[in-house]
């Protein structure tokens, strides 16, 4: 709470006007993270088609991302920091936006259009190689943020066993 206080230049007593403590910020950060996340994936215009959709989403993934490293960062390595009870809910909110992927990978999968062994095992892994963008990409770097997007959801074609766009 010290770092937190010196980082936004209040005093530590200051920062127990808005949280009791460092469980209540780290759960608040992470619901309004994956609160959204969700809604705004849930705004986002969709495809009918499986592969359609998974662009989508692998382009809304890594777009949302970037612009968010720091609470990215919050609600995917503070989990460990959690209470039993608030990692429950926190982990529910991930499961919802989890589900969104794993519906279409499974559409998808069902419809013969991608090949995948474990659809549970592609969306986490697909979930990785896109959240991981946010950790290195950095605006005016050497690509474009447009087209890290695209070389990202042909990574993610390919991992799926899509046909060429």
């Amino acid at each position: 709470m010290r770092q937190i206080a010196a980082q936004v230049g209040v005093q530590v007593g200051a920062l127990y006007n808005y949280t009791p403590d460092k469980q209540g910020l780290l759960l608040d950060i992470m619901n309004r993270h994956l609160n959204e996340l969700f809604e705004a994936w849930q705004a986002e215009p969709k495809p009918d088609d499986p592969i359609g959709q998974l662009e989508a989403f692998s382009r809304f993934h890594v777009r949302f991302h970037v612009t968010r490293p720091d609470t990215m960062f919050i609600a995917q390595m503070e989990l460990r920091n959690l209470t039993p009870e608030n990692f429950e809910a926190v982990e529910g909110l991930r499961r919802r936006y989890e589900g969104a992927l794993e519906a279409i990978l499974q559409e998808g999968q069902e419809g013969g259009l991608f090949r995948i062994t474990d659809v549970r095992l592609a969306t986490m892994a697909v979930l990785a190689l896109l959240t991981g963008v946010a950790n290195w990409y950095r605006e005016g770097g050497r690509l474009p943020l447009e087209e890290v997007e695209r070389i990202h959801w042909e990574m993610v074609r390919s991992a799926v066993g899509a046909g060429a766009s």
